[in-house]
């Protein structure tokens, strides 16, 4: 059975990823566990944007990714999304998984340079199902990112 790890704060010293909740596996729609986080300046209680990985391997991972973030606009173009990855991939290594997915729409580019700054390579680019909730909001392709972890 799934437990949650004390992952609470994580930092580099340049950012710190602070957690803002701990969400559990969602048996209806099948969403597995996740830690949701909020990214400030190091040693600082603004935020300047989120990131959470989600732990674990179904479909909705295969199209959504491992990894969401969203960093605020006046503090883009510093790296501090990749950053936050590289922070953030002890918690998937302490859960024992190896590979992580980050998927984006083809259009992103920001998103995509983040990815490839991060250390992932660009697996494919796939047609999400019409099914997927993403599919209903109007998204049609995600590029997926995968991220082979080493320790």
């Amino acid at each position: 059975m799934f437990q949650f790890k004390d992952f609470d704060f994580l930092t580099d010293e340049e950012i710190d990823l602070k957690i803002e909740e701990k969400i559990p596996y969602n048996a209806e729609k099948d969403y597995v566990p996740a830690y949701k986080y909020k990214i400030t300046l190091h040693n600082s209680n603004d935020a300047i944007g989120n990131i959470d990985i989600r732990i674990g391997y179904n479909e909705g991972i295969y199209y959504g990714g491992n990894i969401g973030y969203n960093i605020e606009e006046p503090y883009r173009g510093n790296n501090y999304a990749s950053k936050a990855c590289k922070i953030i991939k002890q918690v998937a290594l302490a859960h024992g998984m190896n590979t992580l997915l980050i998927t984006c729409n083809p259009d992103n580019f920001p998103s995509r340079i983040t990815c490839e700054k991060a250390g992932l390579k660009l697996k494919e680019i796939v047609d999400l199902p019409p099914y997927n909730e993403m599919y209903q909001i109007g998204e049609k392709q995600k590029c997926l990112y995968e991220w082979k972890l080493e320790e």
